[in-house]
């Protein structure tokens, strides 16, 4: 059966490194979020690397950088008030970033983000099977998702080529797996 659905706004990717973490036990909010695609595409600017990040190494102060990022700002502006409308992302700040994604297929993918005075580089490895995604909104991803994804086993984050200690919950912010390869997907709303 096929069902279909209006849709207002949309924003599909290719090649998606996407790492939902805490640096701590007992966090009640993760505070890494390295999620970036290398090529997304939306009704604004032209197609190119995007994502968000959330990095707050002491989970008692602000984070030290946080926003939607991209080499376009328009891009990155779509993504708050179009996207993520009803959430706590919905007016974070657009940063311009320089954004790399990386896959060494079917071992690894990688991405190394700069931004804000910050260098992140995320690996993920021992990827699992690809899999289709169908997810409905929640209160966090008030969008319907669909894509390809493979959840990845293990997980590393560096900021400006330090290891940061990682927790990897089973679940990330987009209601799937913390910490996946996404090759293409879309969010509609």
């Amino acid at each position: 059966m096929i069902t279909s659905m209006p849709i207002n706004h949309y924003m599909s990717w290719e090649g998606g490194v996407d790492l939902v973490a805490a640096t701590a036990p007992r966090l009640s909010m993760p505070n890494v979020i390295v999620h970036v695609a290398r090529l997304v595409h939306t009704p604004a600017g032209p197609p190119s690397p995007a994502g968000m990040i959330l990095f707050q190494p002491d989970p008692a102060k602000p984070p030290a950088v946080m926003g939607f990022i991209g080499a376009d700002a328009s891009v990155g502006a779509y993504f708050g008030p179009k996207i993520f409308a009803g959430t706590p992302f919905e007016k974070a700040p657009v940063l311009q970033a320089s954004i790399e994604v990386r896959t060494s297929l079917p071992g690894s993918v990688s991405s190394r983000v700069v931004v804000g005075g910050f260098t992140f580089e995320v690996t993920l490895s021992n990827l699992g099977p690809l899999e289709l995604v169908q997810r409905a909104p929640a209160p966090m991803t008030p969008f319907t998702q669909q894509g390809l994804e493979a959840e990845a086993k293990n997980a590393a984050l560096s900021v400006h080529g330090q290891p940061v200690n990682l927790i990897v919950p089973p679940i990330g912010i987009s209601g799937g797996p913390a910490a996946v390869w996404a090759p293409a997907g879309v969010y509609a709303r």
